[in-house]
């Protein structure tokens, strides 16, 4: 399986820089997994494919302001840093550039002594270890320097950095954002409950991946970094009680379905508890849990479309993504989204014959 195989051809000008006022106004394309066929949809009627006894699963990681400007302190060279992930108490593993500026023992430092660090070690892929000194509490001391770690694709500067983290985001530790779940509004998701659709939070913080491009030609040469993941019990209980009594189990997110495949034993059953995960999905890969996946548009070539390319398959994959292309959704982190399922339009068809239904009893 080739790395070319899963790329596609991306107007320059699709690229979404900035988001849009209201999160839940990004329009939506429905792709039936079997069969290949599409839909045109705005993201606010999410819910009419969503039924009673259907499970939205979350993931309620918080991005940390990662993104941070320093000065090397014997010479004042510019260092910039990108937190990845901590590893123990003040250490953290960074990206670092330029990386031959940050050889051990390399004191830095940020916000005019407000933090320093020092880095005490190189690890894999060049990434560096830092050892930070500081007086007072780490993460407002990170609120006031850092910034959001937006994607290289978007040259825009983000105004409200809430626009950035999802309305549900709960637990810090993101080097980036889930980006699916940006579209969710409190509203939204009031009222998609409503209906008595259960929403499972599941944590996956998200880190290196994502900035990580494939740089190796066979697809299974390809080493996923590991990120972290926390599943509890009332999460993992809900999700195997939907699957017991039939209903769907959608993910909002790659990272939320990376979550919930990684903890599933054989039999399709989730287990609560909390790790580290370097799942890579890609064609070929059989699905546990997942039903269906609410997802952004990726990048030509990443892990992400060989991900959903495993679930609806490359050429329905390949095809939806040309129709998106001509008819000018807007793509990536902050760009339009897709939903990928089963019978998606007569699903659909059914919940709101059913609806007019109570409408017309009520």
């Amino acid at each position: 399986m080739n790395v070319k195989d899963f790329y596609f051809e991306l107007p320059q000008e699709l690229i979404a820089q900035d988001p849009l006022e209201d999160r839940s106004a990004s329009r939506l394309l429905v792709l039936d997994k079997e069969t290949g066929a599409t839909a045109h949809r705005t993201f606010k009627e999410i819910g009419q494919y969503l039924k009673a006894g259907d499970c939205l699963v979350i993931n309620d990681t918080k991005v940390i302001p990662a993104r941070l400007f320093g000065a090397k302190k014997d010479t004042q060279a510019k260092i910039e840093l990108l937190l990845l992930k901590r590893r123990e108490g003040d250490v953290w593993e960074t990206l670092v550039k330029p990386g031959k500026k940050a050889k051990p023992g390399t004191e830095i430092v940020f916000g005019e002594g407000l933090l320093t660090g020092t880095i005490i070690d190189t690890v894999e892929d060049g990434n560096r270890l830092i050892q930070f000194h500081y007086q007072g509490i780490f993460e407002e001391i990170l609120d006031q320097l850092g910034q959001m770690p937006l994607p290289p694709y978007i040259t825009h500067q983000l105004k409200d950095k809430n626009r950035y983290q999802t309305v549900y985001a709960t637990h810090e530790g993101s080097a980036a954002a889930p980006t699916a779940g940006l579209h969710f509004t409190e509203k939204l998701l009031k009222e998609i409950q409503e209906k008595g659709v259960k929403i499972a939070r599941v944590t996956l913080h998200v880190g290196l991946g994502t900035f990580r491009p494939v740089k190796v030609e066979n697809v299974l040469d390809h080493h996923m970094h590991s990120e972290f993941y926390m599943i509890d019990e009332e999460a993992a209980q809900t999700i195997n009680e939907t699957k017991a009594a039939g209903g769907q189990v959608i993910c909002v997110g790659t990272t939320s379905c990376r979550t919930i495949e990684s903890a599933a034993d054989e039999n399709g059953r989730l287990k609560a508890g909390s790790g580290w995960t370097d799942i890579f999905i890609y064609p070929g890969y059989r699905f546990k849990i997942l039903d269906g996946l609410i997802t952004n548009f990726h990048l030509p070539e990443s892990t992400l479309v060989m991900l959903v390319s495993a679930l609806a398959g490359r050429e329905h994959v390949l095809s939806a993504y040309a129709e998106a292309v001509r008819e000018r959704y807007r793509f990536f982190s902050f760009g339009d989204a897709m939903l990928i399922m089963d019978n998606a339009e007569e699903r659909r068809r059914q919940i709101l014959d059913s609806q007019e239904k109570v409408d017309e009893n009520a």
